[in-house]
């Protein structure tokens, strides 16, 4: 395995990806006009017209929480529910039970897409659970979704929040150590994998209880991975904020050394808004190559905009976003570029998920993909969506014979909701962009309305 990363990477660093971002036109073969909303049904039109009206007012956003308790108090629990299963939950979660979630898992089969299945569990730096209970608990949850992610059809794939199963607030304190030279030594990835394989975790950069945790949590992660890798499900690691991400990229790259050996099982999340996400990318690649494991990659914009930028300025430290759109845009284009390269020439060694509803992205890494010889269902490079987004989109591709992925949370009402509002207040600029997408459900809308072919 070593060596097949190293020889052309150079290269492909040297050429490719210092070109500047080219303007990509649609390929022949797809058209993002929306044509494909007939595959729709009227209910599905109407409701996907009132959510994007609602989701692109900020301030109904900003104060959904307050908004949804005194809802709750007003109508009762019975009718509140049935409202919300109606409207926002019905047009991004995939169901409540087992069953629910395999009747949409159906759906979207149907319609050339395939379900990315996400436990809506995490946790951030001061929500942190007294004891193991809480996480261990999660584990069992985590691995209801591996088996639900196991009968989604050929090439599973999986969300993995590493908070679920491990402290967000020790998350911090090995992101911080990571700083130090006693923490960058100690906390290498053989020695993360050593204790996922059942070393003792001693560590002297951490105190005794956060050893006794820190191995807990490796142990629920290993656990977790293994259970994936035995019933063919590739689990996406995802990205968080800037001050737990180191800990989770050490987490993920162990996993990876341990469990990617034969073929990427375990894909790390890299945000190309921030400003290191090249130079991170480009030195986990280099680590994947030296130690012979496989490398997978879910490449995103990102998502926590407005609160890395207030962080970063109530902590006096540098904003570390890219400092415009074109910047990222440029970013996303640059990394993508790399990695197309990467599959094109060894996509056992690398592969990708290219999660983004920017249609200049995806169109650009079409033609590439065209140009590069890679196959479009091959599963070395794949398109991802969120759930009831950007499906002008995920319909376009799907019909056209690309693996495409729509993520889908599941779970309760109760249980779905704060994950919604969370996602709805980091993804504010992306849903006050879906404009496009809602006046082609509009016109689709009148169409059938007014019996026009």
């Amino acid at each position: 395995m070593v060596g097949r990363g190293g020889r052309w990477l150079q290269r492909v660093r040297g050429v490719a990806v210092g070109l500047p971002p080219q303007p990509a036109p649609h390929s022949a073969q797809l058209s993002f006009d929306g044509a494909v909303f007939r595959l729709k049904s009227g209910w599905e039109l109407v409701r996907g017209l009132l959510v994007f009206r609602l989701c692109a007012l900020p301030g109904l956003v900003r104060r959904a929480p307050t908004l949804l308790s005194v809802s709750r108090r007003l109508l009762g629990q019975r009718l509140w529910v049935s409202l919300l299963r109606a409207s926002f939950y019905g047009q991004f979660v995939a169901g409540q039970t087992p069953p629910e979630v395999g009747v949409t898992v159906q759906r979207l089969r149907a319609l050339g897409l395939r379900p990315l299945l996400a436990v809506p569990i995490e946790e951030d730096v001061g929500q942190d659970k007294d004891g193991e209970g809480w996480y261990e608990g999660n584990r069992g949850a985590v691995l209801d979704c591996v088996g639900l992610s196991a009968q989604g059809g050929p090439q599973a794939m999986m969300q993995l929040k590493v908070t679920a199963l491990m402290s967000a607030r020790l998350c911090r304190t090995v992101s911080l150590q990571l700083r130090e030279p006693v923490g960058l030594l100690e906390l290498s990835t053989d020695r993360v994998m050593a204790v996922m394989g059942g070393e003792e975790a001693r560590f002297s950069c951490l105190s005794p209880a956060e050893n006794q945790h820190l191995q807990a949590s490796l142990l629920r992660l290993d656990g977790v991975t293994q259970r994936a890798v035995e019933a063919g499900v590739r689990v996406l690691v995802d990205a968080e904020y800037t001050y737990v991400n180191p800990a989770l990229r050490l987490v993920t790259l162990a996993l990876m050394g341990r469990w990617n050996r034969a073929q990427p099982w375990v894909w790390n999340t890299y945000q190309c808004y921030l400003q290191d996400c090249f130079a991170r990318l480009s030195a986990d690649l280099a680590l994947a190559e030296r130690q012979g494991f496989c490398f997978g990659v879910k490449l995103v914009r990102g998502a926590y905009l407005e609160q890395e930028r207030r962080l970063a300025q109530e902590g006096g430290y540098p904003d570390p976003l890219q400092p415009t759109w074109d910047a990222t845009n440029h970013s996303y284009q640059r990394c993508l570029d790399l990695l197309l390269e990467l599959v094109a020439r060894d996509g056992q060694w690398c592969q990708l998920i290219v999660a983004s509803h920017n249609e200049a992205s995806v169109s650009h890494a079409v033609r590439r993909m065209e140009e590069l010889g890679i196959a479009k269902g091959g599963g070395a490079v794949c398109f991802g969506q969120l759930l009831g987004m950007c499906d002008h989109v995920s319909l376009a591709l799907g019909q056209a014979g690309y693996a495409v992925y729509k993520s889908i949370p599941y779970g309760s009402v109760e249980d779905v909701l704060p994950y919604l509002v969370r996602r709805a207040q980091e993804n504010q600029s992306v849903l006050q962009g879906i404009r496009k997408e809602r006046d082609l459900l509009r016109r689709e809308f009148w169409r059938r309305l007014l019996h026009r072919p």
